[in-house]
């Protein structure tokens, strides 16, 4: 049983506004037709970055591995794919709280099969980016709600996902997609 990761109690929301200063990307910066295609930038590195024997391995005690960053860009994938459709679909729409903490420990991240992870980050990216690609004219406005009361559009909301992606990829050392 790997030892237990602080739980991330940060409000990231603010990432929507300005450069992040710690992984240095700038959602802010990123237009709704340029979503998918960074989406899928983002993914790319994870078949490599899972690909190593000892993706697996904990840098440190207090830091995921590879594979538990891996396992919760997965997630991120699929949770912010339903709050898009969501969003498209309802007005107004009100997202369900994900706990992240509580889903890498539910779903035991750091004993996941790595290749297996790989494809689902790629499948699941795939399929966000192929939804935004879709998003048009208004729909871009359209509002959601975070059970913490953060508001989203649809732009917005892309660009806190593309954010995470991003951030986790810092995470583990790999290149930030460029915008």
């Amino acid at each position: 049983m790997a030892d237990a990761i602080a739980p991330d109690t940060k409000d990231w929301t603010w990432v929507i506004e300005r450069r992040c200063p710690e992984c240095g990307f700038d959602a802010s910066q990123v237009t709704g037709d340029q979503l998918g295609a960074l989406i899928r930038a983002a993914a790319d590195p994870w078949t490599r970055l899972l690909a190593s024997p000892d993706a697996n391995v904990r840098d440190t005690p207090d830091k995921w591995s590879r594979l538990e960053y891996g396992a919760h860009v997965r997630d991120v994938c699929r949770v912010f794919d339903d709050r898009l459709t969501l969003m498209l679909t309802t007005d107004d729409a009100v997202f369900e709280n994900w706990d992240q903490d509580a889903a890498a420990e539910a779903g035991n991240y750091a004993l996941e099969d790595p290749l297996a992870v790989a494809d689902a980050i790629q499948a699941g990216a795939g399929a966000l980016a192929d939804d935004y690609d879709e998003v048009r004219g208004d729909a871009w406005q359209r509002r959601g709600l975070r059970s913490n009361g953060s508001h989203f559009t649809v732009l917005t909301l892309g660009q806190y996902c593309l954010h995470d992606l991003a951030h986790h990829l810092h995470d583990v050392g790999a290149q930030v997609p460029e915008r």
